[in-house]
Parts: C-alpha cells; structure tokens; sequence
C-alpha cells in the first residue's frame, strides 16, 4: 500500500477531553482483550452444543490468526485513511463477528465467523494504539500507555470468571453478544468525543498492496500451522 502524506496543524486538547476520549479507547481495549478469556471457559458446553470436537481447536486458532494477519493491514490503512476512521470500522467488524459467532448453529460456522470476528479485533489494538499516540503528547504517554496496559491483568484474571458465569447461567452465546453493548458504547464515545485534528492528511491517491497482503496471509498461516 502507498499513498504520500502531509501532516495537518496539531491542536491541543484539555485533560478532560483526553479522559473521555480514554474512556472509550479503555472499553475497545476491554473488548481486545477479553474476548478469547471469556469464551474459553465456554468451549466444553459449545462442543456439547454444537458437535464438531475435531474442529474445537480452531475456534480460538483462527481468531488469533485472522487478527495477526489483520493488524499490520489495520495499521497501514489508518495512516493512508485517518486512524479515527479505520478504528471504528474495526469495531464495527468485531460486533458483527460477535453476533454471527452467538448465532452459529454448528461448528464450522462459529469457526469462520470467529475468523471473522478476529479481524476486526486485528484492528482494535494497533487502532487504539494509534489513536493514543495522536491523541497524546509524548511526555504523556507512559501515564496513559499504563492505564491501558492495566485493563490486560484484569481481563486475564475476571475473563474467565465472566464468562463462566454467563455460560452457566445463561447461554455460551452471551459470550459473544455481551460485546454488542460495550461495543456500542466505544463505538459512541470515539465517535462523539474523539477530534484527531492533526491526524495526517493524504495527497496522494491510495493504491493497496494486495500482493503483499497475500504474501502476509500465506507466511502468517504457515507459521500458525508448522
């Protein structure tokens, strides 16, 4: 992918449009990194749901490989069409993976519609990622890097408990659909309160490198399965 760009004018925000900015930035990391914990504790009873124990395996193999392949290409098209922009579409891709996956009604199905999920969530950190570094000065950065760093431990240590929890007490399927509202709000939030006034502005028509998007997909995909 190729595309010349030019930085626009940098305009500083307050620490209070930062906070709520942060704040959905906080819930997509929530998403990013909760997601394979808290469907992990559900895999037992979505084998005795929906069969298919051969294929068990791939539901959480293919999600982390469509995520590996997409987050390099996440990063290079939030420069060529504004990070803001891209971060959201990642979100978007989540959700709707999330609800095909509490939709599926055999295994192959919630396979592919986990790699599918695993796309947006490609997108989720390098866009948060991205953002941050936009949206924060760089004497600044360690303060927040960390408070985002801080929802990793706690999705790790209460992932698992959530999603036990729901899948006895409700469906393994609200595994997935408990993404759609925190989804919904982060998706709000960034498009309400987040301004990337200096995001870098493109001068140059966009040409993507679909040649080397497949390159990518075929080393990661042997990597994964030497």
């Amino acid at each position: 992918m190729s595309g010349e760009t030019t930085p626009a004018p940098a305009a500083a925000l307050t620490p209070r449009q930062i906070i709520t900015a942060m704040s959905g930035l906080v819930v997509a990391m929530l998403l990013a990194q909760l997601d394979n914990m808290i469907v992990a504790p559900a895999l037992p009873t979505i084998v005795g749901d929906l069969g298919g124990l051969n294929h068990l395996s791939w539901v959480v193999t293919g999600y982390i490989l469509a995520s590996a392949v997409a987050t390099p290409v996440w990063g290079k098209l939030g420069d060529l069409f504004g990070h803001k922009f891209t971060f959201m579409c990642s979100i978007v891709l989540f959700l709707v993976g999330s609800a095909l996956c509490g939709l599926a009604q055999d295994m192959t199905q919630l396979v592919l519609f986990r790699a599918f999920q695993g796309l947006g969530a490609g997108g989720l950190l390098v866009g948060i990622m991205s953002v941050l570094g936009i949206l924060v000065p760089p004497r600044e950065r360690g303060k927040y890097m960390g408070v985002m760093m801080a929802v990793m431990p706690v999705s790790m240590i209460g992932g698992p408990l959530v999603g036990g929890f729901i899948t006895d007490h409700f469906s393994w399927r609200w595994n997935f659909y408990v993404n759609l509202p925190l989804g919904g709000i982060a998706l709000f939030v960034i498009w309400s309160t987040l301004h990337l006034t200096n995001e870098a502005k493109r001068t140059e028509k966009v040409v993507i490198d679909w040649w080397g998007i497949s390159v990518l997909t075929t080393w990661i995909v042997a990597l994964v399965l030497a």
